[in-house]
């Protein structure tokens, strides 16, 4: 039986070390925190550290209620393929971007899954992260799976909210989402990935997907 791949995002990078280690283990996708965070970098930063990166590897501007600007600024310099999306933006703002859009959605309880109707048409892709307080994202922190294992959704959808090597594999088989978002548990300080803790996890994702398939595990050398 095949399994289809879980996509891998890292998010929060801000070493180029980091980047290259990421991509060296076949992550898909690397995200960048362009809002204000411990994780922030600048565009100028995402274009130094980003020089020389393979092809094919999704690059993702993580952004909370950007300005017109801002925006503008992203999509002119051309080093960015999605954006991700954790304010309380307008549907019509999403649409009319030009790159392909990831729309989170704060979790803490069932309710929260209301705003999915809004923003279901507007963004190619639906995130579910933690919500803890005035926080939705970085928050090293799960929420309830359950909510999400409840329902149906039309589309594949992103989990994020505290993953890690001590839980990911539980997501995987509860939740069974088409991609991952990883953060703050591969860190052994804000923006500063831990190459260990990180081939942990990778290492957990694809030996799931081999077992679901009958295959031997896999190792990283």
């Amino acid at each position: 039986m095949k399994t289809k791949k879980v996509m891998v995002k890292v998010c929060g990078l801000q070493r180029k070390s980091d980047l290259l280690y990421a991509v060296k283990l076949g992550v898909d996708a690397l995200g960048f925190i362009l809002a204000d965070s411990p994780r922030q970098v600048s565009i100028k930063k995402v274009k130094k550290i980003t020089t020389g990166l393979p092809p094919f590897v999704i690059r993702v501007a993580v952004v909370v209620n950007p300005s017109q600007e801002k925006l503008i600024e992203i999509i002119e310099s051309q080093l960015f393929d999605y954006i991700q999306f954790h304010g309380q933006e307008d549907p019509d703002l999403l649409r009319k971007v030009p790159l392909k859009t990831i729309k989170a959605i704060p979790v803490a309880k069932s309710s929260d899954l209301k705003l999915v109707d809004q923003y279901r048409e507007a963004a190619d892709y639906l995130l579910f992260d933690t919500k803890a307080g005035q926080q939705t994202g970085g928050t090293g922190k799960t929420f309830n799976w359950q909510l999400l294992a409840q329902q149906e959704f039309e589309q594949p959808f992103i989990l994020a909210g505290g993953l890690g090597a001590d839980n990911i594999e539980t997501a995987l088989q509860q939740v069974k989402p088409a991609a991952v978002d990883i953060n703050s548990k591969i860190e052994t300080s804000p923006g500063i990935k831990s190459n260990r803790l990180l081939e942990q996890v990778i290492t957990k994702i694809r030996n799931f997907q081999v077992e679901k398939s009958g295959k031997l595990k896999l190792k990283f050398i």
